[in-house]
């Protein structure tokens, strides 16, 4: 009987200090949107579902935070002269709206994979799966899903993206995280500043946008 008792204390300690070593994940809701407005290249979505969202899913993952996702259909309109009207959003939620390219008062000639902004106080993520791609090259060309939800876990998306160096430096740290990410890093610093974008997440309005 002592035998099995202190088995079983034994079983419980372990189990306890596993509880420790991994702390129960950050969740982050995100509402995937697609763009029923787009015009779609032959099996884009496929690549953006099979391909860049499991291997995003994965790098928050090993991190410890967990992207609790909703699939919905919406639009990207785009009235010629005005700010662009994006349908299918929740608040309370990280929208990530998968469209084909980038709207043009928004991307300004750049031909951007991705942008991440505060639109009308939703959180928003936009990818656009003709320039969007995974992992190509560590520190420079990441998986364009990780780096847009970078910016929204590390709070940029909350500042005006700063100009010239500033800026170039803001870029460089997201593909710096999401290089780690990729490789397994435990990326503490992420999943410490994903808690507190998901509790501003549920508590604020926004007031500033960044791209």
């Amino acid at each position: 009987m002592s035998g099995g008792s202190a088995q079983t204390r034994r079983q419980f300690l372990s189990l306890a200090s596993l509880s420790v070593l991994r702390p129960q994940p950050v969740v982050v809701p995100v509402n995937v949107v697609t763009d029923g407005l787009a015009r779609w290249a032959p099996r884009q979505l496929d690549a953006f579902w099979w391909k860049l969202w499991p291997d995003t899913c994965r790098q928050f993952g090993g991190c410890g935070i967990r992207l609790q996702s909703t699939a919905t259909l919406g639009g990207v309109a785009r009235p010629p002269g005005r700010e662009p009207i994006l349908t299918g959003l929740e608040r309370g939620a990280l929208n990530l709206v998968v469209t084909n390219r980038i709207p043009m008062e928004w991307d300004q000639g750049r031909t951007l994979s991705g942008v991440t902004l505060l639109y009308r106080s939703y959180s928003v993520c936009m990818i656009a799966m003709d320039h969007a791609h995974g992992l190509q090259v560590p520190l420079l060309s990441v998986n364009t899903c990780t780096h847009e939800i970078l910016h929204a876990l590390l709070l940029d998306i909350f500042e005006e993206k700063p100009p010239g160096i500033a800026g170039a430096w803001r870029e460089f740290r997201v593909d710096w995280y999401a290089t780690r990410l990729s490789f397994h890093a435990p990326g503490t610093e992420v999943r410490s500043s994903a808690l507190r974008y998901v509790t501003r997440l549920a508590h604020s309005d926004g007031v500033a946008a960044a791209k």
